[in-house]
């Protein structure tokens, strides 16, 4: 069994197709085909069969398949993570971030490092929850990952900063003309919520917050991202609470923008699976220096 027919095998079944998966791999389709059977003849049985409808798995192949990704993606890291320790350009650095962490950090940071390492090219990958970051660098799919500290992460936490979650509110609102406001004088007002709210003690970060101001939030419209939540704020809708450097920086030049008193703050990480070194270490001290003017 070896690393390549892994590869070949992982092709056919994204493709759904030997045909095409040839094609991609520049390959004949006959020496495809020879190497899905030397990899069946290793394992064991059939890991394919063919349908009318394109290549599916049979039940070995379904057991086989995320194994063999692991093996596939932990090849490519090892090879990332050489080159990203002895500095080397022409690599790349695959980062995981929460939705609002890449709309409102990540460009500032993406635009310095490119000016000092130009060489190295970022493959950014969007989420909405830290578990979901966690198991993305676990997989191999990202070197590192953005976002609050992370639960249950056994590999490295680099602490970069912390961000503070502000209100938004339309500039024509009785509000605007604030700095600071205490969550109780909100209790009739309605809010823009977003699926990718944290959960803090087992519920959902404002239901918690709320409570113990003592009101219910009342929500006005549930929205995926955050920054689609400032923009309904923007609009009018309702207030949303979002990262300080979402509303200020990206998409909050239209509306006005307020502190909860007393202020909520979080930290922010970067996490690895092995202490970050060479480019690694080079891009977690990026991230800290533009969160440091961030939070100033």
């Amino acid at each position: 069994m070896s690393l390549r027919q892994m590869e070949y095998f992982l092709t056919v079944v994204e493709e759904s197709s030997f045909t095409r998966a040839a094609e991609l791999l520049h390959v004949t389709q006959p020496a495809l085909s020879h190497q899905i059977k030397a990899l069946e003849k290793s394992v064991g049985g059939a890991l394919l069969e063919r349908m009318t409808r394109g290549v599916g798995l049979t039940p070995m192949g379904r057991a086989f398949l995320p194994h063999a990704e692991l093996a596939v993606r932990s090849a490519a890291r090892a090879q990332r993570a050489a080159r990203a320790a002895a500095g080397a350009e022409g690599g790349e650095l695959h980062i995981a971030a929460m939705h609002a962490v890449a709309v409102g950090l990540l460009p500032e940071v993406f635009a310095r490092w490119r000016r000092a390492h130009p060489g190295v090219r970022l493959l950014l990958h969007e989420y909405g929850t830290t578990e979901q970051l966690e198991e993305q660098v676990e997989r191999g799919v990202a070197d590192l990952a953005i976002g609050p500290r992370p639960l249950h992460w056994t590999g490295a936490v680099t602490g970069v900063g912390e961000e503070e979650i502000v209100l938004a509110v339309p500039f024509d609102d009785g509000l605007a003309g604030r700095t600071r406001v205490e969550l109780g004088e909100l209790a009739e007002l309605a809010w823009v919520r977003c699926a990718m709210e944290p959960v803090v003690h087992g519920r959902r970060f404002l239901d918690w917050a709320c409570a113990q101001a003592g009101f219910s939030p009342r929500t006005a419209v549930w929205t995926e991202h955050t920054s689609t939540a400032v923009r309904m704020a923007a609009a009018g809708v309702g207030i949303a609470a979002a990262p300080a450097h979402v509303v200020r920086g990206a998409v909050g030049e239209d509306c006005a923008v307020l502190s909860v008193e007393p202020a909520w703050r979080r930290e922010l990480t970067v996490f690895t699976r092995s202490e970050p070194a060479g480019v690694l270490g080079a891009f977690v001290r990026t991230v800290t220096e533009v969160l440091a003017v961030h939070t100033r």
